[in-house]
């Protein structure tokens, strides 16, 4: 009678608390749609969540600080955040990890294209570093967030981000072109 009571205790204690929480790991986030490996579909309503960057435009190499933030204490467990030009379907750039609720993901054969969730704790705000690619038009940052299993928003935005270096060195080359004119003739 002792090994049936052993093998109750050891499956209690070993299978039983996987089984009842909240999937620790097994939860992700497509790169390309954003949609998590849910069977439920995303929030229709405006989400309880917004994304904050530090920089109205950017150089290559500029570093932008990015903050994702639950409003009124909604809280959230999962997300995905990635930079993608305008239009785009890909990101663009790469993130430091620097808030340790974060972790690097790849895609498109690129590290730390974007990040998501560490855990799934309860989060109010997590902050991270995106570093600026060269050659690239205006950005947004765009996420999905997980409150819980039922409750996700797909394509949140942040305000877009103009690159500054467009602007000059499109003028530049202008006048470059114009200068060698004049020589020429």
């Amino acid at each position: 009678m002792k090994r049936p009571s052993c093998f109750v205790f050891l499956f209690c204690g070993v299978f039983l608390p996987g089984i009842l929480s909240f999937p620790q790991t097994n939860t992700s986030i497509d790169c390309d749609s954003l949609l998590p490996n849910y069977e439920t579909e995303p929030q229709a309503s405006a989400p309880p969540y917004i994304i904050a960057v530090s920089f109205d435009n950017f150089e290559p190499g500029n570093e932008i600080q990015v903050t994702l933030e639950a409003l009124k204490g909604a809280g959230f467990k999962g997300f995905n955040l990635q930079a993608r030009e305008i239009d785009g379907d890909t990101p663009v750039g790469t993130f430091k990890i620097t808030d340790p609720n974060t972790k690097g993901l790849e895609c498109h054969n690129m590290t730390n294209s974007a990040i998501s969730h560490a855990n799934s704790d309860v989060k109010q705000k997590v902050t991270t570093t995106w570093i600026a690619p060269p050659d690239v038009g205006e950005i947004q940052f765009i996420a999905t967030v997980v409150q819980n299993l039922d409750n996700f928003w797909v394509g949140i935005q942040s305000k877009t981000l103009t690159p500054t270096h467009s602007q000059s060195v499109n003028g530049t080359e202008k006048s470059k072109r114009k200068v060698c004119f004049e020589c020429i003739c």
